[in-house]
Parts: structure tokens; sequence; C-alpha cells
């Protein structure tokens, strides 16, 4: 039975932590899915928008880092009777929840794993009927995890694990997500993205046209099409099969000033591009439009395009050129889209020949300088595609956060063992002691 639920505690564990790492890492994706699901339950109009947004924001810190901090504390067994208490009752109301999901169907992805893995309705259901199995075990017999920590330094691991997290929430906030699990990462080609690989089945879909004569509507489709004599009226087009669809699809750039699609233009420049990103300009930060506008000169100085990319109507973006005095050209695209690309409003995004060369926020832009005017892209180190891979990423929050949690259950075990070794030497010395004065008292008699 300690086996059975020792398993049973190491995965949920590990299944809690990994989805409230990278929930915490961009906790502006999981603000996004947060409002999918009060516009899908009919609450997002009973709040103001800046309002939704910033509750949304809160929660979802607040729920990544509840998941992360429950499965860190079941794998360190600490607060054991509590804590599997907490995560029976978490998983029961997620359970819940995809249940919803998986009958009513009103988001596609549940977002329980952020951007890092995509799980229809009905396998989020079935992992969390699992993981709640598995949290009932484990708050059955609570007792039965095995402590990798000693219960007096147990508050190491708590305090230290809160702040971590809570710390790379922050960071993530302020930067961007330190890893980037959409088709729009550093290093992706978008071309490559859009493309549907040859052999794989396409989504078909079936156009229905309503059309009225005389007074009467009819729904007709392109085989059976009437003549000239009716009447249009309106059209639905409804997916009937499923197929391949490419990581990139909604990407498409139309200039707001004479309404020209400039897609494949910004694609195959074989240049660099600029693309100021920005979902809502009403809500984008004007604090460093300075820099933004110094980043513009530099781009018109070497004959690099550079475009604000956003969703927002005319009087937002006339709204914006007053306040941050900008001459660059502005352009649409679908709001969605916009905030796969960069998890910041407004964010920098550099492209060359379609692929994704670096992103900034817009809280740590590129600095340049003026002596730097002059230099080409081509000749500098912020025109090439940066050094740091994942595994250098991977082996910082090692270096943060998984070693010294390893060296302080060392050296807790190390000194938990030398108390247990101390305890049985006084242990035999009292033995032997009462060995001694049985024998004294033997001969004394």
């Amino acid at each position: 039975m300690k086996v059975i639920v020792n398993i049973c505690r190491i995965a949920v564990a590990l299944t809690f932590i990994f989805s409230g790492f990278v929930k915490a890492i961009d906790p502006l994706g999981t603000q996004y899915k947060i409002e999918d699901y009060t516009e899908a339950v009919g609450l997002a109009s009973s709040f103001g928008g800046n309002l939704l947004q910033w509750m949304a924001l809160g929660l979802s810190v607040f729920l990544s880092a509840i998941e992360f901090c429950m499965g860190m504390f079941l794998l360190f067994a600490i607060h054991r009777r509590v804590v599997s208490k907490l995560a029976v009752a978490f998983m029961a109301v997620m359970t819940i929840v995809t249940m919803w999901l998986w009958i009513a169907n009103p988001i596609s992805d549940c977002g329980c794993f952020g951007d890092a893995i995509h799980l229809s309705n009905g396998q989020t259901l079935l992992k969390n009927l699992v993981l709640l199995a598995c949290s009932l075990v484990v708050a059955w017999k609570p007792l039965y995890m095995m402590r990798f920590i000693s219960k007096t330094n147990q508050w190491i691991v708590l305090n230290y694990t809160v702040l971590f997290i809570l710390a790379l929430s922050i960071w993530s906030l302020y930067d961007r997500p330190i890893f980037d699990f959409r088709p729009y990462h550093i290093g992706a080609n978008i071309i490559e993205g859009m493309t549907i690989p040859e052999g794989e089945k396409q989504p078909e879909f079936k156009t229905t046209f309503i059309l009225e004569k005389d007074g009467v509507q009819k729904e007709f489709t392109l085989d059976n099409y009437p003549d000239s004599t009716w009447t249009f009226i309106d059209s639905k087009t409804k997916q009937v099969s499923e197929g391949y669809v490419p990581p990139v699809h909604d990407f498409s750039i139309t200039r707001t000033d004479n309404g020209e699609d400039i897609t494949e233009q910004v694609l195959n420049d074989k240049s660099y591009t600029f693309l100021l990103v920005s979902p809502h300009l009403e809500n984008a930060s004007d604090a460093n439009f300075g820099e933004i506008d110094n980043i513009y000169e530099y781009a018109t100085e070497q004959g690099y395009p550079f475009y604000c990319i956003t969703a927002s109507g005319e009087e937002a973006i006339e709204r914006w050129k007053e306040l941050t005095g900008a001459e660059y050209d502005f352009c649409t695209m679908d709001e969605i889209t916009l905030k796969t690309i960069i998890r910041s409003n407004p964010g920098l995004v550099m492209l060359k020949n379609g692929t994704v060369i670096r992103k900034w926020s817009h809280n740590l832009l590129p600095k340049i300088e003026p002596e730097m005017m002059g230099t080409p892209l081509e000749k500098m180190e912020l025109g090439a595609l940066p050094k740091d891979s994942s595994a250098q990423k991977i082996a910082a929050i090692m270096l943060w956060f998984a070693l010294p949690l390893f060296l302080l259950t060392l050296a807790d075990r190390l000194w938990t063992w030398t108390k247990w070794l101390k305890k049985e030497k006084k242990g035999e010395k009292m033995e032997k002691g009462n060995i001694r004065n049985t024998e004294k008292m033997k001969q004394d008699s």
C-alpha cells in the first residue's frame, strides 16, 4: 500500500509541477484562456474590460502558483494531510470543469498545460479522472508518503518554492516567457509554419447559401445553386471533416491607409523587418515610446521596413499617434494572432526572410546608440539569432531552483542520519551502563 500511495503521489506531484510551471512562465497566455472561460459562461459582460483583464491576470498568477506549490509540497511530503486534501479538492473542481468542456465544448483546448501540450477535451477529462483517483489514494493514506525532508526544515522548501514561482511569473510579465512554445518563437520560420505538408489531409468545409424568392427562404449548396431570380440573403460555412491545420494559419497583414495585403511582401523580404505588435493600442504601454521611435529612426536610416500591427480601430491608432508622435505605418491583423506572436503590449519582433530573429518586450527594448546608426544589422550581434538555447535556460532553472533544493535535501538527510547515529550511540551507552550496573548489583548481593 505504501508503494501504491507513493507512486500516486509522485504522478500527481510531477503533473502539478509541470502544469503550474508552464502556466506560470506565461501568465498572459493563462489570462487569455481565463478570459475565454468567462466569455463562454457569459461573465465577460458583467465586468468592465480593464477590470476583467486585471482580475484574470491576478487569477492566472494565483492558480499557476497554487498548482506548482501543491506539486512541490506533495513531492517533498510537506504538510501531508492538508496538501493531500487540497489536491483532491483542486482535482475535483478541475474534473467538473473539464466534464462540462467535454459535454458542451465551448472551448477546444482547456489550457491546462498552457501552449506546451495541447489536449482535446476528451483527453483532458481522462487525464483529470486518473489524477483525481491518484489524489484520492494519497489523501486516504497521507502519512504513507515518504518524506524527502525533515519536518524541522520543510519551511525552507515551502517559502523558497512560493518565492521562486511568484518571481518567475513577475519576470515573465516584465520581459517575456522564458520558454516559448508558440509557433512564432525565436528561430521559427513563419512561411514553413503556414505550409501544409504533402500528403496531409486538409479540413473540409461545406458552405450553405440562404436565398429568397417570392417571400420564401431556402438553403442551397454550390451543387444546386438556383438561377438569378433568387435573392441572396446569407451564407453559412461549417467544417464537415477535420484535417491538418498548420501552426500558423491567421498571419495576414493589411495596411490601414490603403487596405493593401502586404503579408507576402513582409515574409519574403530578404532583409530585416521590424513589427511593433499591439493587440490593443488602447491598453498598450506608452512608457517607452522614445526607444521605439529611436529604433524606427535606425530602421529608416538602414532602409528596413517598420510597421505597427494592431487589431485596434482608426480612433485608437490616431490617439496613439498623438500620444507618441509615431510616424511609422500602421497595419491590422487578427487580435488572437497578435496575442500569440508576443506576450507584450506592445512588443517588438524582428523578421528576416520570414524567420523570427528577435523578440523584445516593451520593457527591454534594444538600445540603439548614436554611433550604431550607420551600422547595418548584418554587422551587429543584434541581427543574429540569440545564442541562449533551451538547454541553457533549463540549466539556469536547475541552478537557481533544483540545485539548492537538492543540496538542502542532502544536508537535511545527513543531519537526520547524524542525529539518528548519535541517538543510537547514546542508547548503546545507556544499555552498556545498565548492564554494568546490573552486574555490579549481582556482585554486591
